[in-house]
């Protein structure tokens, strides 16, 4: 089985600030989410043996851990540049009214996930993925032991999309909880663990 988290609460996350590639550590809610998200996977029957990839981003790394020990995982965390948060480019780290202000009207008319993609030096929707499909693809190579994804909202929606076979707009539109896990079964199903 594969199981995709996404990260803990972030400074960033509750000052309202898009974070992207940039980073902002886990505050002290984020840490609890983690470890809430551990207990989650324990009663799913996870445990040491399991298997645990994430983003090399610091707010991903540090959830991770947070799993990782509570779980008592004798593995250790396997970093994959290809579930890093999309790439905004200039928008990385600002919020909603910073963006406007610099670039105004620069996201009229796009859906509500669908704007990360349109920073002009940022990553577009299809070189994000692109990363994405291939890092699910070797994820689901070996599942002789259960995995743990962790990764970011953006990430987190394109895993889930691409397993299931979902369309663009679908994607993007799944929601990402900081309080939950996603198994995803061989066969493309996704249930949500909380």
């Amino acid at each position: 089985m594969l199981y995709v988290v996404r990260h803990g609460q972030t400074e960033f996350n509750a000052a309202g600030r898009w974070q992207g590639q940039c980073d902002s550590p886990l505050t002290d809610i984020g840490r609890a989410q983690a470890s809430q998200v551990a207990g989650i996977l324990h009663r799913q029957g996870v445990n040491e043996s399991a298997g645990i990839v994430s983003s090399p981003l610091g707010r991903a790394t540090q959830t991770a851990q947070v799993i990782a020990e509570n779980l008592g995982l004798v593995h250790p965390v396997i970093l994959d540049d290809r579930l890093k948060e999309v790439g905004m480019g200039s928008w990385d780290g600002l919020t909603n009214a910073e963006i406007e202000a610099k670039w105004p009207n620069a996201r009229d008319g796009l859906g509500s996930n669908e704007w990360f993609f349109h920073s002009s030096d940022g990553e577009s929707y299809d070189e994000m993925l692109a990363r994405v499909r291939e890092a699910l693809g070797e994820l689901i190579l070996d599942l002789t032991v259960p995995k743990i994804v962790v990764c970011h909202g953006v990430t987190s929606r394109l895993l889930r999309g691409l397993h299931c076979g979902l369309g663009k707009r679908e994607m993007l539109d799944l929601e990402v909880p900081q309080t939950a896990a996603f198994r995803l079964s061989p066969a493309g199903s996704i249930e949500r663990l909380s």
